[in-house]
């Protein structure tokens, strides 16, 4: 038996009632990590009853069904000290989900501070909660999101679509808004909570740019906690990724549709504070197949060619049709293909499912460009390059306004955007 709507089940609101109240909450949303969840439990454990003595603390373990032993590892690890709540939350299946759930919890307890972190991570260390959550408690801070140091070419959607374009909408140059952890205050949970959105791409892989953007949107302070070395279970950009690509995506772009009236007037950029300082830390090299992504984007002009020439520019055209024949995708040209592709979603004359799957294999060629450029660049040198992509997409914003206002798109709230 759940709640009336079946975030929550029975067992946990009774654990719930039996805390009362705590002072903060940090959630570990998991699914089949039985392999990593007790190290992650235990270095949180350890952060908080550290750095945060005076505080009573709950760790909060939202689980999507698990087959294997992933829930009672989390149960297991440590010393059980501060408490412990973990479950199996109700809902669809995903992320978001998972998220709900515990903002639902960090709301019962009417907690000062929340912060998230993935249970796939190897290289969590206790400073990470400090970070997380200090600015928080102590700066009044209302959002941190995370900065990392890692290899080159992972995180290629942050790389070339989630930050750059988030950065140029909203002015606010986050360098991880899908980063996986995140701390929020008290009462930005209860709002986040309390939004309507549960039953859209949001609920699985969604949920991070949706924070992000509701933060920066609604005037919450905001600043990047350095995390150091983010070591989790990195994939070849080239693999299957086409449910976590449309989730993403899709509600990046649905939410450009949802907040148009905030962002057309935004023509600068700030850079929101850093905290902590950055340690010489390695990272795990994730190896990319160049001729794998090329292969995926000749197949995928067979299959969306046409699609391609109805949503992009002349222009952005002539620039696929040569990637076709060899050569590259740079800067200009992707940002303007991105942003034709935003316009055409909320336009609503294509089906999104079609159009998402048909911008994947222009992602893939766009993947190929930066890591041929990068391979025997430095780390530093190659986060030259995304910067320069940042650049870029902000320079292009003029051209997306443009589009924007000769197709006089509509406004479509972000709940109308189903899970596909």
């Amino acid at each position: 038996m759940s709640t009336s709507d079946g975030v929550l089940p029975t067992q946990a609101l009774r654990r719930l009632d039996e805390i009362g109240e705590a002072g903060l909450l940090i959630g570990i949303p998991c699914f089949e990590n039985e392999a990593t969840i007790g190290g992650v439990v235990t270095a949180v454990e350890a952060g908080l009853r550290t750095r945060f003595p005076d505080l009573r603390a709950v760790i909060c373990v939202s689980d999507g069904g698990s087959t294997d032993r992933t829930r009672d590892v989390a149960a297991d690890a440590g010393r059980d000290d501060p408490e412990r709540l973990v479950f199996e939350y109700g809902g669809p299946s995903g992320k978001g989900s998972a998220v709900r759930a515990i903002l639902e919890c960090a709301g019962r307890l009417g907690v000062r501070a929340v912060a998230l972190v993935d249970a796939d991570l190897r290289s969590i260390t206790p400073d990470w909660v400090d970070r997380l959550l200090g600015p928080l408690v102590h700066q009044g801070f209302g959002f941190v999101a995370p900065v990392y140091v890692r290899h080159k070419h992972d995180g290629t959607i942050t790389n070339s679509l989630a930050y750059p374009v988030t950065t140029a909408l909203y002015g606010v140059r986050i360098r991880q808004p899908i980063g996986g952890e995140f701390g929020l205050s008290g009462e930005l949970a209860q709002h986040l909570a309390a939004q309507d959105v549960w039953e859209t791409d949001v609920a699985r892989f969604g949920i991070d740019i949706w924070m992000t953007t509701t933060a920066v949107i609604e005037g919450v302070r905001v600043c990047q906690a350095v995390l150091g070395a983010k070591v989790h279970d990195p994939k070849d950009p080239g693999q299957d990724l086409g449910p976590m690509f449309r989730q993403v995506v899709g509600s990046l772009f649905a939410l450009a549709g949802r907040h148009h009236d905030r962002w057309v007037e935004i023509d600068t950029v700030t850079v929101p504070r850093r905290v902590g300082s950055p340690a010489a830390t390695d990272t795990e090299p994730v190896t990319v197949s160049i001729p794998r992504l090329v292969r995926a984007f000749v197949e995928g002009a067979e299959r969306h060619l046409e699609l391609w020439r109805r949503v992009v520019s002349a222009g952005a055209m002539a620039e696929i049709e040569r990637a076709l024949r060899g050569a590259t995708l740079e800067d200009a040209a992707w940002f303007t293909i991105v942003y034709d592709y935003l316009v055409a979603y909320n336009a609503g004359d294509e089906d999104p499912v079609a159009l998402l799957d048909s911008l994947i294999p222009l992602y893939f060629t766009r993947t190929a460009t930066f890591v041929e450029a990068t391979r025997d660049e430095t780390g530093e040198e190659a986060e030259a390059r995304v910067e320069a992509g940042v650049d870029a997409a902000v320079a292009r914003k003029p051209y997306l306004v443009e589009r924007w206002a000769a197709l006089r798109v509509p406004a479509r709230p972000l709940r109308d955007q189903p899970i596909p």
